[in-house]
């Protein structure tokens, strides 16, 4: 036998063997006979060219060599069970990604309304700071994005609005007032991050954009307006999901809201999308 023709079953049996104490024990466990159980190591051996265990009378032992194996063997083999549950699990487990804020106040709704309604279904909040909130990387089944999507490999659905803030530090001046407009901050340093945020100085007139300085993520951002360096256009979720200390929100009164969407794999819908569009649907119109 060859290295490549390896496969798990010489790991199991090798795994068992260790764990059992020996060979009849080990077959008795993995339902086979203890003449499989030896082929199946004499196998591994071979394939390896290296001796495992060490045999008497009395014992099973791993040699020093063995040892090693077998801590690889059991890393394969918990992969492999991940992998499988990984594959498995569309029907009972919803993975939802958003890249900086969830779904504001409505996270904590959603999260309750829908264990409530769908307890067979495992949700999953996730935070991937990538322009697909981690759907292209795998990371979720649904994402929660808060800008175009481009290309036509996803699937989009709108669910709501969010009003536009400003984020402040909270000793500046305009942190006094009510609400602000897009011509206050016109002078300012704009805190944006251009991978995932919701504003770009294009939400200003040409003659009238704001100096830019990027950032990586929410924690950054804020980090960077709370002393004082720079202030930021967001969501309202973000100002729901994050409070810092030195940083407060205000309304921006006449900037465009911003779309909240849901995002999937065209080609592999998760079974629970219907459903999650539906709730956050109710949820933002109900505000």
């Amino acid at each position: 036998m060859r290295p490549q023709d390896l496969d798990l079953r010489h790991l199991r049996v090798l795994v068992a063997i260790v764990e059992q104490g020996g060979f009849t024990d080990a077959a008795h466990a993995l339902g086979v006979s203890q003449a499989a159980v030896s082929r199946a190591l004499a196998g591994l051996e071979r394939a390896l060219g290296v001796r495992l265990l060490r045999r008497t009378s009395r014992e099973v032992t791993p040699t020093p060599t063995g040892l090693r194996v077998v801590a690889h063997a059991r890393r394969v083999l918990a992969e492999v069970e991940d992998l499988v549950g990984e594959a498995t699990s569309g029907q009972v487990r919803l993975r939802i990604g958003y890249a900086w804020a969830a779904l504001g106040r409505h996270t904590v709704p959603f999260q309750r309304r829908w264990s409530a309604a769908r307890p067979d279904t495992e949700l999953h909040l996730v935070r991937v700071n990538s322009p697909t909130a981690g759907l292209l990387e795998g990371a979720c089944d649904l994402a929660v994005i808060r800008r175009e999507v481009t290309g036509r490999r996803f699937e989009t659905a709108l669910v709501g609005l969010e009003r536009r803030m400003c984020a402040l530090p909270a000793d500046d001046p305009l942190a006094r007032r009510r609400s602000v407009r897009l011509a206050d901050l016109a002078g300012r340093r704009l805190l944006i991050d251009r991978r995932t945020g919701t504003t770009t100085p294009e939400l200003w007139p040409p003659d009238a954009r704001p100096r830019t300085e990027e950032t990586q993520d929410v924690d950054d951002w804020l980090t960077v307006i709370a002393t004082g360096r720079g202030v930021g256009v967001t969501a309202e979720s973000t100002a729901h999901q994050y409070r810092r200390p030195g940083v407060v929100y205000r309304p921006v009164r006449d900037a465009e809201p911003v779309a909240v969407r849901l995002a999937w794999w065209r080609d592999e819908p998760h079974p629970a999308t219907p459903a999650v569009i539906e709730l956050l649907s109710a949820l933002y119109r109900t505000g």
